[in-house]
């Protein structure tokens, strides 16, 4: 599976459990809204009731009061009472549609009200209106009176039963939903803590997943480039995998194989060339040697037979040879620079550039200041030594008077040690310095000077090779300071301790 699928399928499936979430929360608001709902329902049920029961109140006392005393004011709450009844039992009508033993309730009220009205309230109001106009005596009226105000009486104790029922039924509506609605919420917060944590689960372990099989696999690489950093080509990785990543080692891998395929090529090729080299070193010497010896036969034969001038042409012609023989020697010694291994050491700067001075051993009108408490280097000893024996030897050698003054310096920066030699000779023009370190380039005539134009550009090839610059700092007749920067690790350390 590929590592985008992976990843796809991890953000889905987290997705969906949140998305699953978000339903279960959503039905569990639409359940408090509905319940709400209910509640509001409920409330304005219960306070129709009881204003049904107020008027059927007012209608039975404004009642009695005018049977009491004759009295029509008595009979306004009850004419009050008895409009506002219709519109009052269809509002609370509209609010039980979904019930119907509230309705039949609600039906068995308004038949009770009627009757009320029709078999005792209206006789009764009659009855006593119509008292001074009948021949009716008191005891009579009474009579009947009682009779009606008995049955009015039994009519209002089934109207409160009515209502009581009515009421009950109602309460009971409102339990019940309450209990399904907080048995909802338990179930729905159980639901919902369940997914949200099974959620917060899958999407933590997907994602160490996820994040263990990119870095362990990262780290294979990380590993096979500092084995390659190292030298080791020839070592793979091993990824069975079926993905983005997979394609990135098995580029990696024939990476390493090309490279280790290219540097036993280029091994074959040095070996050839320096098989070459010292062939045509040996067949190029051979004769020049034999150059030499002949001129010294000549010599030796001739005796003071040989005229002077012919002596002096067979000194410039040795001359020319050992010119030629030290051309070749530095030409090799510049081509071997880089291509053979040579193993770092722990250098002390200071007995490094004092043995250099004993071996060059200056004329006696030089004198070589050396900054004391130079830094040890872990580095290659005989490359360093060669550049602080070309820069030395080119000051001695190309210096114009008999005294003469040389001093070598060092400070440090964050990434390089940076040495510095210095001479009070004739100096060198500015449109010269980058001259000087092309091989065979020399400022002065080869038979004025013998030079063969090769030692500053070992030392470029050196430093440069270290990761380090050199550079020249001079004017006519103010010296000259060759400065090189020689860095405190190498390349390749460097890239490892990054890595690390």
């Amino acid at each position: 599976m590929k590592l985008s699928v992976k990843l796809f399928a991890g953000f889905l499936l987290i997705s969906v459990l949140f998305t699953a979430v978000a339903i279960v929360n959503f039905r569990l608001s639409e359940a408090v809204i509905e319940n709400s709902k209910w509640v509001s329902r409920s409330q304005i049920v219960v306070r129709n009731s009881a204003a049904l029961q107020r008027n059927i109140i007012d209608m039975e006392t404004g009642l009695r009061g005018f049977l009491l005393n004759g009295n029509e004011t008595f009979l306004k709450p009850y004419w009050q009472a008895r409009d506002q009844m219709p519109s009052l039992m269809q509002e609370t009508r509209n609010f039980v549609t979904n019930l119907p033993d509230q309705q039949k309730k609600l039906d068995e009220i308004a038949e009770l009200q009627q009757r009320l009205e029709k078999d005792f309230a209206t006789p009764l109001i009659q009855m006593k209106r119509s008292h001074q106009d009948t021949i009716m005596t008191d005891r009579e009226l009474d009579l009947q009176l009682e009779e009606l105000v008995l049955g009015e009486q039994m009519v209002m104790d089934s109207i409160r039963a009515a209502f009581r029922a009515f009421n009950a039924i109602e309460y009971q509506v409102r339990a019940d939903r309450s209990e399904r609605l907080n048995k909802s919420i338990n179930n729905t917060r159980q639901l919902s803590t369940i997914l949200t944590i099974l959620s917060v689960i899958i999407g933590l372990s997907w994602a160490y997943y996820i994040t263990r099989l990119i870095s362990n696999r990262i780290m294979k690489m990380v590993t096979l480039a500092e084995q390659i950093s190292r030298g080791d080509y020839k070592t793979q990785i091993v990824d069975t995998g079926q993905d983005e990543l997979s394609r990135l080692s098995h580029s990696l891998n024939r990476m390493s194989a090309t490279i280790d395929e290219t540097f036993t090529e280029l091994d074959q090729k040095n070996k050839e060339l320096d098989q070459f080299a010292y062939v045509v070193s040996h067949d190029l010497k051979a004769p020049l040697r034999g150059i030499e010896v002949a001129s010294r036969w000549v010599e030796e034969d001739m005796g003071s037979q040989l005229p002077d001038n012919i002596k002096e042409y067979l000194k410039m012609m040795r001359a020319r040879v050992h010119r030629m023989e030290n051309l070749i020697n530095g030409i090799l010694a510049l081509s071997r620079i880089g291509r053979t291994s040579q193993a770092k050491e722990q250098v002390d700067t200071n007995e490094l550039l004092a043995e250099v001075v004993e071996l060059l051993s200056p004329p006696p009108g030089f004198s070589i200041d050396v900054q004391r408490n130079l830094p040890t280097l872990h580095t290659v000893r005989i490359q360093l030594q060669q550049v602080f024996s070309n820069l030395i030897s080119n000051a001695i050698k190309y210096h114009d008077k008999e005294n003469g003054k040389i001093t070598v310096r060092h400070h440090e920066t964050e990434e390089f040690h940076v040495f510095s030699v210095t001479d009070d000779g004739p100096g060198i023009d500015p449109e010269y310095h980058a001259r000087i370190f092309v091989i065979f380039q020399t400022l002065q005539e080869r038979d004025a000077l013998e030079s063969t134009g090769v030692g500053l550009s070992i030392v470029k090839k050196i430093v440069e090779l270290q990761g380090g610059t050199v550079w020249v700092t001079s004017e006519p007749g103010s010296g000259s300071t060759f400065t090189f920067t020689w860095p405190k690790h190498t390349v390749i350390e460097q890239e490892i301790s990054s890595f690390v």
